[in-house]
């Protein structure tokens, strides 16, 4: 029943695909009978044709969408309940090597995580692509390849050999480019789905090379025989160093993230939500399948490598973050910043693991899975966000923007949750797990070495510095977006999104963060079977009202205790307290004015604060992690050029990825290039001569 769950996800999804590539042939079909077939019914025909059978059509294709993430959710619930293992056998693949399938908790968990990504997208998707034009991004490419996008990750999932699970992420891959350069008539979203789809071979030739290891040492290519392989220290190294280079280029980290914030901001939004909040987690699952599961054993030196890339990534990609006024390329950075987070808690339960200390390793697990589920979550609420403001405002520069609170008062305040949640502010869902990953943190001192006593808590001091940084970023990231005057005439004539379906899947969206807030043993009971499986240890908590208290660490009970409902009664009371004081007494009411505007007669755009004069203090202080080319220009009148008429600013902030690792690998594969083509003569004589040595070469190896 599990398994049949598991099938009908993926077979919905499938069906979706098809289906949306089937409506082009058929809409064909009904513009053939309208030309040529002079009948009464031709009226009919061509209201079917432009009006209600495309709506009707795209509105079956996300139903069946819909109902892959509604199967895909009750799979994973059904097998994280039961704790079971169920495995099956598909003639799918090579006449000997068919596909063989295996659900698991590991599994079922990112079978949530998906089904509830892509239940909220079926919403959202369509009043979201009614805007796009059927001549120039025909709906059927959307759907086709956002279907098989879905259908590959769910593969990715329940693959138990490793044909299988290359099949499935090359399926993935290659479904999102096609997503990437949907809209292929700017120059930029083709760059971007180019570079994109280099990396993401580069990262599968990786993992390709680290199940190659693996599998020289086993015999065969299933997990069970992996899992079996008798490996070396420096073999395992090996392959698990491939793996974090494959992984770890799909996940976006440092410095192997630059696609991120190229492809993000050119996807549609809904896939940018599927690709930022879904895709990436599927590369942290086939981390964690291959590190916790087919690895014999767990070195600390790896933890150490998880940690400090992690701790990188997690700085640099909030650091990046803010210098952006692109709402989603800022989005796609701050994607970079929580893959970071998630990668040191695994750093940091592998550390606990190979040192004896099984159930912080467990906890540092919860942690990492935590913050994958709740970045699912707010992420794909933020990203969706994104796209109701850009339908309603045709901008994305939140330099643009402004005073949208007023305009989209529904869109404002799901965004807000948004914003809060990934700021990490107490009563959503992001604070506990970000809070259990400094309670991992913070129990270094049950740990022996001296290197690693030193190295955690300076990490744990990046992650506080990094949560602040957050907060900082998504104040700039509302405030400049909804609060204030509009700065445009996009911002000025937006209205609220009259689409029922884009409200209701943020608005889900929004209400999981904040009750995953409120309740997080719901879900950290669940994590606990998919490390009870693969750590053989769970966190313990031994408390009468664990559901009312999260205290994970038994020790530091005292000292270490969270109790999010009492957080928020208390809040409530607080709030109405201070309501009913205001409200008490006339004169201290709450009164609305207009907003004091210094003296100057009236309020103008110019005098709100801008993107990059929010972020001019943190710019000073962390001048040397960007490259930053600041201009100022002045258009100078009057006698002796003594007057300013007027004052240009340009800010150009640029990644050092780029001079430091890819400008020098281009420059490298041009050379080689040139130094190829040389043996391009041009002489038949020269290549036949090539070709002659060549025979012999072969002869001489053959022989």
């Amino acid at each position: 029943m599990i398994l049949f769950l598991a099938y009908c996800a993926v077979l919905f999804s499938f069906a979706s695909g098809l289906l949306a590539l089937l409506s082009n042939q058929q809409q064909s079909l009904l513009a053939l009978q309208q030309r040529y077939l002079k009948n009464p019914s031709a009226f009919i025909i061509h209201c079917l044709e432009e009006h209600h059978y495309p709506i009707f059509l795209r509105q079956v294709v996300f139903i069946l969408l819909g109902l892959s993430g509604v199967f895909a959710v009750l799979a994973g619930l059904s097998v994280l309940i039961s704790n079971t293992v169920v495995t099956d056998q598909l003639s799918l693949g090579l006449p000997w090597l068919p596909w063989h399938i295996r659900f698991d908790a590991l599994s079922g968990f990112f079978f949530l995580i998906i089904g509830i990504a892509v239940g909220a997208v079926s919403l959202y998707g369509p009043g979201y692509v009614h805007h796009y034009k059927e001549q120039d991004h025909p709906f059927a490419v959307l759907g086709l390849f956002t279907g098989l996008f879905v259908t590959g990750m769910l593969l990715v999932l329940i693959a138990d050999d490793a044909f299988m699970f290359m099949i499935a992420w090359e399926l993935m891959s290659v479904a999102s480019y096609f997503l990437v350069a949907f809209q292929h008539e700017h120059a930029a979203n083709r760059r971007a789905a180019f570079l994109y789809l280099l990396m993401a071979e580069v990262g599968a030739l990786a993992i390709i090379l680290g199940f190659g290891v693996l599998a020289s040492f086993s015999d065969g290519f299933t997990f069970d025989a992996l899992r079996h392989a008798q490996l070396s220290t420096t073999w395992a190294s090996i392959a698990f160093g491939l793996a974090v280079l494959g992984f770890g280029m799909k996940a976006g980290i440092v410095p192997i993230h630059v696609w991120l914030p190229e492809a993000h901001p050119v996807a549609p939004s809904h896939i940018s939500a599927l690709m930022s909040g879904v895709m990436l987690k599927v590369a942290i699952y086939g981390l964690i399948r291959f590190s916790f599961d087919l690895l014999d054993k767990i070195q600390w030196q790896w933890g150490v490598v998880l940690l400090v890339i992690g701790t990188i990534s997690a700085l640099g990609g909030i650091l990046y973050a803010m210098m952006q006024p692109n709402l989603k390329r800022l989005l796609a950075y701050s994607s970079v910043e929580n893959i970071g987070i998630i990668f040191m808690v695994l750093g940091l339960s592998m550390i606990f693991l190979d040192n004896g200390h099984p159930e912080l390793a467990a906890l540092g697990f919860l942690a990492a899975l935590f913050h994958a589920f709740n970045h699912a979550l707010f992420k794909n609420l933020l990203f969706l966000g994104a796209g109701m403001i850009h339908q309603q405002t045709h901008e994305l520069n939140i330099d643009m923007l402004g005073g949208l609170i007023k305009k989209m008062p529904k869109t404002s305040m799901v965004f807000l949750v948004g914003c809060m949640s990934i700021s990490s502010l107490p009563l959503f869902n992001g604070f506990v797990s970000e809070w259990l990953a400094f309670q991992t943190a913070l129990q270094v001192d049950v740990l022996d070495n001296g290197v690693l006593r030193s190295l955690i808590p300076v990490s744990a001091a990046a992650l506080a510095l990094t949560a602040a940084l957050a907060a900082a970023c998504f104040v700039k990231v509302f405030g400049l977006t909804f609060l204030g005057v509009p700065r445009s005439r996009h911002s000025e004539k937006a209205h609220e999104v009259k689409d029922k379906g884009m409200l209701a899947a943020t608005t889900l969206l929004a209400g999981l963060c904040f009750l995953v807030g409120i309740f997080p043993s719901v879900i950290i009971s669940l994590i606990n079977k998919v490390s009870g499986q693969l750590l053989a240890q769970t966190v313990v908590n031994d408390k009468a009202m664990s559901w009312l208290w999260l205290t994970p660490v038994q020790a530091s009970a005292e000292q270490a205790s969270y109790a999010p409902l009492l957080v928020l009664i208390g809040a409530l009371i607080a709030g109405g307290v201070c309501y009913w004081y205001l409200r008490r007494d006339p004169e201290k009411a709450i009164r609305i004015a207009p907003t004091w505007d210094c003296g100057f007669g009236g309020l103008t755009p110019r005098m709100q604060y801008t993107s990059s004069a929010f972020t001019m203090p943190i710019r000073r202080i962390f001048a040397k992690a960007w490259i930053i080319d600041e201009q100022v220009d002045k258009d100078l009148e009057g006698a002796m050029n003594q007057n300013v008429a007027a004052v240009h600013y340009a800010l150009h902030v640029q990644d050092h990825s780029w001079p430091w690792v890819y400008h020098p690998l281009e420059r490298g594969v041009n050379h080689l290039a040139k130094q190829v083509g040389r043996i391009q003569t041009g002489n038949i004589r020269t290549y036949l001569g090539y070709s002659f040595v060549t025979l012999l070469l072969l002869l001489w190896v053959i022989s």
